[in-house]
């Protein structure tokens, strides 16, 4: 039997550089890892912040923001002694309720309520607003929770909020999607009407 020479310090440090892969290549995670630090340098700036849903941050249910899904969010508060995140958009009429991530995976079919993950991404207010014009955090947002989607599904089967998002959401993520076409595809983006 021959024993095996030992390794020099060159060979150890080659086989490091070889392992590592090319150096313009930078691995998935890190593109992610990336991407996760420019949105908390934004949302630390107190900008509005657009994020993907769903990964390791939070998938959202929408509702529609009336009297109705107020006294589910007033339900919320008694259940988790302060409801989770909700951002309400007086524009569009909704409520968006942050969700653990992968909810909307599991999430069963309900007639007041849609939930959205990964691909979509939605535009996280600036944490100081709190008033319109323009999505606000109607429930601030606290580090320490998002909204349990168990007690949601009670407080929206209970309080049943109107209108449903189920016709005009479909629209508007489509909306969105042609919006956001690179310029260079030569589809330009549609107008909004009324």
């Amino acid at each position: 039997m021959t024993a095996a020479a030992m390794p020099t310090g060159n060979d150890t440090m080659q086989y490091v550089v070889d392992s590592a892969g090319p150096a313009h290549a930078p691995a998935a995670d890190m593109a992610d890892l990336a991407e996760m630090i420019r949105t908390l340098m934004e949302v630390e700036a107190r900008r509005d912040t657009r994020v993907r849903l769903g990964g390791n941050l939070f998938d959202v249910v929408v509702t529609s923001s009336g009297l109705q899904a107020r006294s589910a969010a007033v339900f919320m508060d008694s259940v988790q002694g302060g409801c989770g995140p909700v951002i309400e958009d007086p524009d569009s009429g909704w409520f968006y309720w942050l969700v653990p991530p992968g909810s909307a995976a599991q999430w069963e079919p309900h007639r007041h309520a849609v939930c959205l993950g990964a691909p979509h991404t939605i535009t996280l207010p600036s944490l100081d607003r709190r008033v319109p014009p323009g999505s606000y955090w109607f429930r601030p947002s606290a580090s320490d929770r998002l909204v349990p989607t168990g007690p949601l599904r009670e407080a929206l089967a209970r309080f049943r909020p109107e209108p449903t998002p189920h016709a005009a959401l479909p629209f508007a993520v489509a909306l969105q999607a042609v919006r956001e076409l690179p310029r260079t595809t030569g589809v330009a983006p549609a107008a909004a009407t009324s």
